[in-house]
């Protein structure tokens, strides 16, 4: 799960909400753009352009606005900005792996959940250099298995990322102060705001091996 730091709504969709009155109500259903794009665009700039769930690189044509609490369990949270994010898969196709927003659909235990709002909710997985995302508490296992985060789709996708960073020599002799600032450059966006795709992965996967940990 990647860590996501709101910021202030768009003013847009702020003034939408706003033209409430005694003969309409504003609700996502009624969402249109442009104000939905503009709302769809700022979720995706706050991220760094990647996923709040598993941390790939996303854009405008290939995500959606996702409810973290759903809709049909809080319609009080139905237009509230601390609840929307930017999640992969705009549109589902047939045989193609669910992971992430699209597969979550209506589950939620508020109980037991990682949210991408807790500073703390990258710590909460570590990962195997293979690929493998490694739950170290129930609520983060509960929300790896709702989201799909372990199919082999985005294995293989961390994988990729992690062997191109950490191979056999690098782990022998990388020392703990280069360790950290491997994680601190992983987890910085660019100069236009862009995080690297699963940036997050190989962030924590240099702190695993500080101490050699991992």
């Amino acid at each position: 799960m990647r860590h996501v730091v709101k910021g202030a709504p768009p003013p847009e969709f702020e003034a939408w909400k706003a033209i409430a009155n005694d003969d309409w109500q504003p609700n996502y259903g009624n969402l249109q753009n442009p104000e939905k794009g503009i709302l769809h665009e700022a979720l995706l700039d706050e991220q760094g352009q990647v996923c709040c769930y598993c941390g790939r690189s996303i854009s405008l044509g290939d995500s959606h606005i996702e409810h973290f609490r759903p809709q049909e369990q809080r319609e009080d949270l139905d237009l509230a900005y601390d609840n929307l994010f930017a999640s992969c898969i705009r549109e589902t196709a047939p045989g193609a792996p669910l992971h992430c927003g699209h597969v979550k659909g209506h589950g939620f235990d508020e109980a037991r959940h990682v949210s991408p709002l807790d500073p703390e909710c990258e710590r909460k997985f570590n990962y195997s250099l293979a690929g493998a995302i490694l739950p170290l508490d129930d609520a983060a296992r509960y929300m790896a298995e709702l989201l799909s985060l372990d199919i082999e789709f985005l294995r293989n996708r961390r994988l990729e990322v992690l062997k191109r960073v950490f191979d056999d020599a690098f782990i022998a002799s990388a020392t703990d102060a280069e360790l950290q600032s491997l994680a601190q450059a992983y987890r910085a966006p660019d100069a236009v705001g862009r995080r690297e795709s699963f940036g997050h992965v190989v962030a924590r996967y240099a702190e695993q091996l500080q101490g050699g940990a991992a």
